[in-house]
């Protein structure tokens, strides 16, 4: 199940050339990816009260076409757990037609920041916190 969420190109998010920069897809990404947890009962409160922390290892980005000035995008987030340590959060934006015009892939961790390292399985803590774990893709 993806999550989905419109948000408008701002002005202030264009580089010289009038396209979306690299840095606003990166914020885009963040955003959703926040609001993801928030519709799925994720409070970051909760999260600090068990020493939790998610943190992004790696983040790519992938341009597909142009993107300008007054658009409106949908980001789509989507997470795949593995075992292990880490998970993996997908962004596909697509503009008003549909157009795929931008992924962004994150290799993701929970830290547990009281010993300063990341926890095994984070997706237990994830469905342990969540409302609606089937929006994390629990």
């Amino acid at each position: 199940m993806s999550f989905r969420l419109t948000i408008p190109v701002r002005t202030d998010d264009l580089d010289l050339n009038g396209h979306v920069r690299g840095p606003a897809y990166l914020a885009y990404a963040d955003h959703a990816r926040w609001e993801c947890l928030w519709a799925a009962g994720i409070d970051p409160d909760r999260l600090r009260e068990k020493d939790l922390g998610p943190v992004n290892l790696e983040t790519t980005i992938r341009f597909r076409r142009e993107l300008r000035a007054r658009a409106t995008i949908t980001v789509t987030t989507d997470f795949t757990w593995g075992t292990g340590k880490v998970s993996r959060v997908s962004h596909e934006f697509h503009d008003p037609d549909g157009v795929l015009v931008a992924e962004v892939t994150s290799v993701s961790g929970l830290l547990d920041l009281t010993r300063r390292r990341l926890v095994e399985q984070p997706g237990e803590y994830w469905r342990a916190l969540a409302d609606r774990p089937e929006l994390l893709g629990l």
